[in-house]
């Protein structure tokens, strides 16, 4: 079906990980789920990409000691090739959207510091097939 519909906030407290919901050569989506205090390395990816908050906090860290909170409602945008670090500040599950250009296939996960090219797929379920 060439249109999907998405409750957000039900599917990623139903899903708990993060899922991609679209994957296209030119773009893909997910709907990503962290639990409290839960965060992620260091990194970048080689694509431009969107974070929409829906629920939660998020505070993104980055390499320079800078930080930015969002709440729901709010968007970051970040060009590829810029590290960041994903951090549930909130007391409670964080449920965000995220966007990238290209495929799924074609995005690179680099590690801040070392530029170490990261495989491990944790927090991540199937693409969704409806």
């Amino acid at each position: 079906m060439p249109i999907e519909v998405f409750d957000t906030k039900a599917f990623g407290h139903e899903t708990k990980k993060r899922t991609v919901v679209m994957d296209t050569n030119r773009f893909h989506v997910w709907i990503h789920y962290y639990q409290p205090d839960q965060m992620d390395e260091m990194h970048c990816h080689n694509q431009d990409q969107t974070f929409q908050i829906i629920e939660g906090e998020l505070t993104m860290n980055f390499p320079d000691g800078g930080k930015a909170v969002l709440t729901p409602g709010m968007m970051a945008t970040i060009t590829g090739g810029s590290f960041y670090q994903l951090h549930n500040t909130g007391g409670a599950p964080l449920i965000m959207i995220g966007t990238r250009s290209g495929a799924t296939a074609n995005t690179v996960k680099v590690e801040h510091g070392t530029g170490r090219i990261i495989n491990d797929r944790i927090n991540y379920a199937e693409t969704v097939k409806r």
